[in-house]
């Protein structure tokens, strides 16, 4: 039986437990960030080397660099969502704002042996960027968004008292829908049950009006500094320690309301406003290992371990109901049961470790990279999503928090699974121009074949190098699909959205050798 109804609302005092299961694959779950370079080439970075992306790809290819650099990498998103929900399709537009790997490359060679150098890197990049806004709506004669509070409430084992009490366990939930007469008791056949007002209008065989509207900003960044070593030209081996800052909001409006022309079937509309945040800091590793059997080929090896990050979360939520037999409106906030503060959580995630493996192959490899004419890599990559981890980062764990997390650390075992990534790109190069083209394809990361979700994109740039200076320009077009759930039940199927991204990205990379 599905548990999503305990792993989104359980709640003590103005401590909330609001992890749910789409929170282990927000930090997973997105393409390769890059410079314009690599970014033309489809994100492929695992056995190459030479740019500064090596250092959140695969470190070893750090050990390429024998003099400095200086790198920026602004870019510009502009995306374009559409959604189908209950055979309804809406579409809308978000643009915004971001940037790559922008840093430092300091290449150390050795006077003694020309055959032999390091890198250090000191960089920060955007991994993810959360700016966009997700909208749908529908006619809905299957299930209201009131049912997961009635079901909630109607397994809790307290009685209304109990839960309108204001050090309540569900202030944002079942506490505020009983309060607006949202879901209330209700005798059948004798038997006291728990019903949600809308549900009337379904029982009559009518339809609900549903609009939800999610508004997402922030990103995922991550600081890192990288550090390499060439032996020979033969044998590269390097290692990043990087420290992911996360930033993230969401405001989420849900519409219900009455389709059908009868004034007296006790409901009319709600409103629903979810406000929530998250910011925190962690640590993450990678090494990386690149061999060149031959001066042309390059094969390269990576393991990224997860993200250990220390999260805090803050909720605040409010609901509108306009009841009818009588006519009334009712609107409470969640702070009523909070002590007039919003919610807090703190607990430490990890996301899932990463393997590449990586093979190039270098168009007249030699020492003097002007007579270089273009290369062809690719990458492989898995990710095992379902590897993602919750617990708690209070001093003091209750035994209710143990249960939550080993709880919801289930769900995110049984609903996704580990997904192969694949990258390929090329090059070539007209003395000091570059034209470069690239494919990129993300895997489904859910288990249930039902729900389709994969990221694919198509890029191609242009670059210029000469005399130590060189600027790059990349439009990158990424394809996405994936599904959106408004809400979720205990009892039956879940209704859901499903997505079609295209997101366009804008990327140009500046730098110069020193």
């Amino acid at each position: 039986m599905k548990i999503y109804l305990l792993l989104s609302f359980l709640f003590f005092s103005t401590i909330i437990y609001a992890q749910v299961p789409e929170d282990a694959i927000r930090y997973s779950f997105y393409p390769q960030n890059g410079t314009a370079r690599n970014m033309a080439i489809g994100g492929a970075m695992g056995s190459l080397g030479g740019d500064i992306s090596a250092t959140y790809v695969n470190p070893a290819g750090l050990g390429f660099y024998k003099t400095n650099e200086f790198v920026i990498t602004p870019g510009f998103n502009l995306n374009n969502n559409k959604a189908n929900y209950r055979e309804s399709n809406t579409e809308n537009k978000k643009n915004s704002l971001g940037f790559g790997p922008t840093g430092w490359v300091f290449g150390f060679s050795n006077r003694y042996n020309p055959k032999k150098s390091s890198a250090l890197s000191i960089a920060i990049t955007q991994s993810a960027n959360f700016n966009n806004e997700i909208r749908y709506q529908g006619l809905n004669n299957y299930s209201s968004f009131s049912e997961q509070f009635a079901e909630e409430f109607a397994k809790s084992g307290l009685s209304i008292d109990q839960v309108l009490d204001n050090n309540s366990r569900y202030p944002y939930t079942s506490a505020p829908a009983l309060y607006t007469y949202l879901i209330d008791t209700v005798s059948v056949g004798g038997q006291i049950q728990v019903k949600g007002a809308p549900e009337y209008i379904l029982d009559a065989g009518q339809a609900l009006r549903q609009d939800m509207l999610k508004t997402t900003s922030g990103g995922m960044y991550e600081l890192a500094v990288g550090f390499a070593h060439n032996s020979n030209d033969k044998f590269y081996i390097g290692a990043t320690l990087g420290i992911p800052i996360v930033s993230y909001e969401s405001n989420t409006v849900f519409k219900e309301s009455d389709t059908s022309s009868n004034t007296s079937n006790y409901f009319k509309y709600a409103e629903y406003n979810d406000n929530f945040k998250t910011k925190g800091t962690g640590i993450n590793g990678k090494i990386g290992i690149i061999f060149k059997p031959q001066d042309y080929i390059r094969i390269g090896l990576a393991i990224h371990t997860p993200s250990w990050m220390f999260l805090s979360d803050t909720r605040t939520t409010s609901l509108r109901t306009d009841v009818e037999n009588p006519v009334e409106s009712f609107y409470i906030t969640s702070q009523t049961f909070t002590n007039s503060q919003p919610g807090v959580a703190r607990y430490i995630q990890s996301t899932p470790f990463k393997a590449i493996l990586s093979g190039s192959y270098v168009f007249r490899e030699i020492q003097d990279v002007t007579k270089q004419k273009g290369f062809i890599t690719a990458d492989i990559e898995y990710v095992g999503h379902q590897g993602s981890r919750f617990s708690s980062d209070n001093e003091e764990v209750t035994q209710d928090e143990k249960n939550y997390y080993k709880d919801l650390n289930n769900v995110v075992k049984r609903d996704y699974k580990g997904n192969v990534n694949f990258r390929l790109g090329g090059e070539l190069k007209f003395k000091v121009f570059m034209a470069r083209l690239g494919f990129a394809y993300y895997g489904n990361p859910y288990k249930d074949a039902e729900y389709k979700a994969n990221r694919m994109l198509l890029s191609g740039g242009l670059g210029y190098r000469n005399k130590g200076f060189f600027i790059d320009l990349t439009y990158v077009h990424a394809m996405s699909k994936d599904v959106s759930f408004p809400y979720r039940l205990e009892d039956r199927a879940n209704t859901f959205a499903t997505l079609k991204e295209q997101r366009g990205n804008v990327v140009a990379t500046a730098g110069f050798k020193f």
